[in-house]
């Protein structure tokens, strides 16, 4: 057999090869197959450095064209003020999960976008009230942006509302989204918008919880985003434990999401856990039943939805001619 080589894909690449529902389509998918065992997805590794850390998530989807993917990430609050940087930058390496050839090696930063909002999407479908009106995203950065896009791909929306430490940052952001989602998006400095709200997503790099019990009020559904390393913090311990919550991976949320800090702080126990967003996506246990409950979803990133994306990406670079080849050999 002659090796192809290794197929190199930059984030135009893949810009160019993904709309956003293709990041849903093939994140479901994944969730689903994990819950039916047709999947694998270990909890994510960790290494801090004094300026930012470095995570390292893999997966491997199993069966009848199998793939296994690494994603290794950079992760540099700082980065975009002080180096003109992005703050998350990586690479995802993709490889023949039958025989472990190299496949492809392709810029993270796009897949990690889509997949992160495509989770909260598929979320908000089945834990949202589906009267929810009004949304607000909390932290106006990259996430922020496709939040967005993430909640108008969920719910009806009619208005959004968008709080950052920075208002300058918020408003440039209502300003270009109105246009681009048709939506009446408004920048605010007071976080208390968040009692009118029927959807609350909290993107921030915060490291203490700023979201309590008192800013959101029955009904509402928040997608808990930010929190994707230990030292991140944006839900209250008080607020998780009156929440119906779900997480991406139990274990995973338990060391990183907002959930490590409401079990250090003895406000609930992992039992408190309602289920994993693979057990709803297939079934396995119900969404929402009460109206006026407060649902939460506590998003950490897997590498499941990584390789789901980065498979999806990897056909469809194949079938148009896409990127680069590079000999290893």
């Amino acid at each position: 057999m002659t090796d192809p080589g290794l197929l190199v894909l930059s984030r135009s690449d893949i810009a160019r090869l993904m709309a956003y529902e293709d990041y849903v389509s093939a994140v479901e998918t994944a969730f689903i197959a994990a819950e039916n065992g047709r999947a694998v997805a270990p909890p994510a590794a960790a290494l801090h450095v004094p300026d930012g850390s470095f995570h390292a998530k893999g997966a491997a989807l199993l069966g009848e064209g199998a793939v296994t993917a690494i994603k290794l990430n950079g992760n540099f609050p700082d980065n975009p003020a002080t180096n003109g940087l992005p703050t998350v930058q990586g690479v995802i390496y993709l490889a023949d999960g039958h025989n472990g050839r190299p496949l492809a090696v392709m810029d993270s930063i796009e897949v990690t976008i889509n997949r992160t909002g495509a989770a909260t999407t598929l979320a908000a479908r089945h834990l949202a009230r589906q009267d929810s009106r009004v949304a607000t995203i909390c932290g106006a950065g990259v996430q922020g942006r496709i939040q967005l896009v993430a909640i108008a791909a969920a719910a009806h929306l009619e208005r959004v509302n968008i709080w950052d430490a920075k208002v300058e940052v918020a408003e440039r952001l209502a300003s270009e989204m109105s246009s681009t989602l048709k939506l009446d998006i408004r920048a605010t400095a007071d976080l208390s918008v968040t009692r009118e709200s029927d959807i609350i997503v909290t993107c921030t790099s915060a490291r203490s919880a700023f979201l309590t019990p008192d800013l959101v009020r029955p009904g509402t559904f928040i997608s808990a985003v930010g929190a994707d390393n230990s030292d991140k913090q944006e839900i209250s311990p008080a607020l998780y434990a009156a929440s119906l919550s779900i997480v991406d991976s139990l274990e995973q949320a338990a060391e990183i999401g907002d959930l490590h800090h409401a079990l250090a702080a003895g406000a609930v126990t992992t039992g408190h856990v309602h289920a994993t967003l693979g057990e709803i996506l297939a079934g396995a246990k119900a969404g929402r039943r009460d109206p006026d409950a407060i649902t939460l979803f506590d998003s950490t990133g897997m590498g499941l939805q990584d390789v789901a994306a980065a498979a999806a990406i990897y056909r469809r670079a194949l079938a148009s001619g896409a990127g680069t080849r590079l000999s290893l050999t």
